[in-house]
């Protein structure tokens, strides 16, 4: 498995993947930090197409076209808003990428580049999402051939190195 998981930090709306997945909000019409960048990068189109799917549970996750961006396909979720640790918000996040693996698999995408799912403004402890996201991950890979490749893109030092430390020695 260790070949099908790569680790990278850098701008997730410049990937040349299948595809991208976004931390959305619940309407789905974009927003601030990486919602909002994905939105500004794909262009109108997706925003367009966005208002036409009636918005998106936390935890669930729905698909459109990349429009402008490089990777064919944007994979929105919503991940929870961390408040004490007492709103399932950890089955939540697990969901977020359970989901939206699937939504990978089903549109035959090869390679998905995910990020840090409700650590920045929603507050989801670092170091907790990155377990949940980790285990996710590879319970899902252990399981099904699609997709071949998925990375985990850190936008910040921080995140990097959280997750740098929990995949010592699994990512060649």
């Amino acid at each position: 498995m260790e070949t099908r998981l790569q680790l990278i930090k850098g701008d997730i709306t410049t990937l040349r993947v299948d595809a991208i997945v976004n931390t959305a909000n619940p309407s789905l019409l974009g927003g601030g930090g990486l919602d909002g960048a994905i939105h500004r990068a794909a262009g109108p189109g997706l925003l367009e197409v966005c208002r036409l799917l009636g918005g998106c549970k936390t935890g669930e996750a729905k698909i459109t076209r990349g429009y402008k961006l490089p990777a064919r396909f944007v994979i929105h979720t919503v991940g929870p808003v961390w408040g004490v640790g007492d709103r399932q918000e950890a089955e939540f996040l697990a969901s977020c990428y359970k989901n939206s693996l699937a939504q990978a698999t089903i549109h035959d995408c090869k390679t998905i580049a995910i990020p840090n799912i409700s650590t920045g403004v929603y507050h989801f402890p670092k170091e907790l999402a990155a377990e949940i996201a980790i285990r996710e991950v590879k319970t899902y890979l252990a399981a099904n051939t699609t997709p071949e490749k998925v990375i985990f893109v850190c936008f910040d030092d921080e995140n990097l190195a959280i997750y740098q430390k929990m995949l010592q020695g699994e990512i060649k």
